[in-house]
């Protein structure tokens, strides 16, 4: 049972309250608590789109975590920290974080299971300890917590944007600026439901970029996230007319618009990257038990190093 009081502002719907104040509730989990008759406003059950008023008091009950069916599987991870609360894994391209439709078997969760014996519960039986997520194809730094009162803490700090995380991107194109910063929300697209899309109603969303080579027709920039939206990067990249290279989802087609005298190392690039080139090479965070800052930082693959070693051999 989570006890919360409302402080100023007030006027906030419960549901968007409660995804805002407890650490990893999402805004459709709290409705479905709502619904569940597992809130309390000021001691009776809200409706979900009920406001709130400074001074009022909320009572939570959090259903039980539920032990994970999943099984474990012997697949090979790179752990690059790891202590009772928490590892930080370098996560390969080419592997699912958790199971979903279509991807049953060979996850990174499965993986998880076979190595750590004590993953969090928190995230549901299909999420154990995941604290945060990486696109199948996008390599790197991943967070994941031990137990549930790590998990709580550092999803908590993940909402506070105390967790500092950092990508190495190649966008097609040149940025009109050595330093930029992309402010623009973020939701579902309306037009294709497997993609996001900068959309007026959607979450807000802020990058910051800074170019750090620039190559005969590409960008490598380094891209730094304020919040963690889903696709954040490539959106808001393709959004200012700069796509990830090789991203098969939001740009299938952009080396096809690489005319002039660019367009036969750029179609050259596209070859020689076997995905999107989108890698979480920094992770910072406090510990949530020591208190200390812990810093990690990935190099990049060995896929994407060999495209980027032939860009700037040719550039």
């Amino acid at each position: 049972m989570i006890q919360l009081t409302v402080a100023a502002p007030a006027g906030e719907r419960v549901d968007a309250y409660l995804a805002r104040a407890v650490p990893d509730l999402s805004r459709s989990q709290a409705v479905q608590l709502i619904e569940a008759g597992q809130v309390r406003l000021n001691g009776k059950i809200p409706r979900k789109s009920e406001k709130t008023s400074a001074g009022d008091t909320l009572e939570v009950e959090l259903p039980e975590a539920q032990p994970s069916t999943l099984e474990p599987e012997a697949i090979p991870l790179r752990i690059v920290y790891e202590d009772a609360d928490l590892l930080v894994v370098d996560k390969p391209s080419g592997m699912v974080v958790h199971p979903s439709a279509g991807h049953a078997h060979g996850t990174l969760v499965h993986a998880l299971l076979h190595h750590v014996q004590d993953l969090s519960g928190i995230g549901g039986v299909l999420r154990p300890g995941i604290v945060h997520r990486l696109d199948k194809n996008t390599s790197g730094l991943l967070l994941v917590a031990k137990h549930d009162r790590a998990h709580r803490a550092l999803s908590n700090a993940l909402k506070q944007r105390e967790v500092q995380r950092a990508y190495l991107a190649v966008a097609w194109g040149h940025l009109d600026r050595d330093v930029l910063t992309v402010s623009a929300p973020i939701a579902r697209s309306p037009n294709h439901r497997q993609r996001m899309a900068v959309v007026a109603h959607g979450r807000a969303a802020t990058t910051h970029f800074r170019r750090l080579e620039r190559w005969r027709a590409a960008d490598l920039l380094r891209a730094e996230l304020d919040t963690g939206r889903t696709h954040q990067i490539r959106v808001h990249l393709l959004s200012i007319g700069h796509p990830v290279v090789g991203d098969l989802t939001y740009a299938p087609n952009a080396v096809r618009g690489m005319g002039g005298p660019a367009q036969g190392w750029s179609r050259e690039l596209s070859r020689r990257v076997p995905r999107q080139f989108l890698h979480a090479a920094e992770l910072s965070f406090t510990h949530p038990s020591s208190g200390v800052l812990l810093k990690f930082e990935s190099p990049l693959p060995d896929d994407l190093s060999a495209a980027a070693n032939w860009a700037r051999e040719t550039s």
